[in-house]
């Protein structure tokens, strides 16, 4: 039983499962060996048919009666595997991205990048964070990828890690940061405006040992424990990792999951990354694909400013106009 966006999204090749962001899927897909069956919310059935699913998906679906959560719907039929029963053979299952999953998000990507590009270019010190942050939020919609996560600090508030958005002018420094779905792909990034940060190098220096290790065959907890050693390696507190979460495996989930000592996960090849090294005002974020001889970054727009860093192209701060 398919109950989760992630999962759902992907088993249905990208399909839209939401109408709130903040709500549950407005499906479920029971998936048994004579063919599967879609549990949809009745008032939505008729869009998800014309628009989203599969001609031939339509004679699998069983409107649900609004009142009813699709998942409960499906779980009356009879006796079904919970989700969170399999859920890493699941994460396994769509962790190496098919050509056409990794066609869309190269797409995805870029675009991101260039509604991050397009946005910083107009910005100004005197801006506030929410105002840096509605035009962030229209220029993915615009595109037609969910604003799932719109986050922005002004030299004020660059301490925090989750900067939710205020009405603080922006100052001389901020950062940006968006995660954005489209076809149940999500891509996350973070750019900085403004000023250079005094630890900009050294979070490039670990975010490069956390790619290095971010190889196919090896494990998420190897690549955790490789980047986690590199705060101290490179002039870090050695502990600066337990302040936030690292990042790890996206897709079709924000993290999928998050990276940890003990997530075992095998990395392969075609799995798409986000790893988010920080400290105190340093951060770099964006998503990338693992393949044989390194990682692609999928989260890149030409027209941002760029230093090369262990022969990858990273992003620079954006000078204020």
């Amino acid at each position: 039983m398919l109950t989760s966006h992630e999962a759902v999204s992907w088993y249905l090749d990208g399909v839209r499962t939401h109408v709130s962001l903040a709500g549950p899927p407005v499906l479920a897909v029971r998936v048994d060996e004579a063919g599967d069956t879609l549990f949809v919310a009745a008032n939505e059935a008729d869009r998800l048919v014309a628009e989203d699913l599969l001609p031939a998906d339509a004679a699998r679906v069983v409107p649900v009666p609004w009142q009813t959560p699709p998942a409960e719907a499906a779980a009356a039929v009879g006796a079904a595997t919970a989700e969170s029963q399999v859920a890493a053979a699941l994460r396994a299952a769509r962790a190496s991205l098919l050509p056409a999953e990794r066609d869309r998000y190269r797409a995805l990507g870029r675009e991101v990048a260039q509604a991050l590009t397009d946005v910083a270019a107009q910005l100004s010190p005197r801006h506030t964070e929410r105002l840096a942050a509605a035009a962030l939020a229209a220029g993915l919609v615009e595109r037609g990828i969910d604003p799932l996560v719109v986050l922005v600090a002004g030299r004020a508030r660059l301490p925090h890690r989750h900067p939710l958005p205020t009405g603080a002018a922006l100052g001389d420094r901020a950062m940006l940061v968006v995660c954005g779905r489209r076809h149940g792909l999500i891509a996350n990034a973070t750019r900085w405006v403004g000023a250079a940060g005094a630890d900009d190098e050294r979070i490039l220096a670990v975010e490069a040992d956390f790619f290095a290790a971010t190889r196919p065959g090896a494990t998420l907890a190897d690549a955790f424990a490789a980047g986690c050693a590199a705060y101290g390696a490179h002039g870090f507190g050695a502990d600066e990792w337990q302040r936030h979460h690292q990042g790890g495996p996206t897709g079709y989930a924000g993290r999928d999951p998050r990276a940890t000592a003990i997530t075992t996960d095998e990395i392969v090849a075609h799995h798409a990354f986000a790893w988010n090294p920080s400290a105190p005002g340093a951060k770099v974020e964006d998503t990338v694909l693992v393949t044989a001889g390194g990682v692609e970054v999928l989260t890149a727009d030409p027209r941002w400013p760029a230093v090369t860093h262990a022969g990858l192209r990273r992003p620079a701060p954006l000078p204020f106009p």
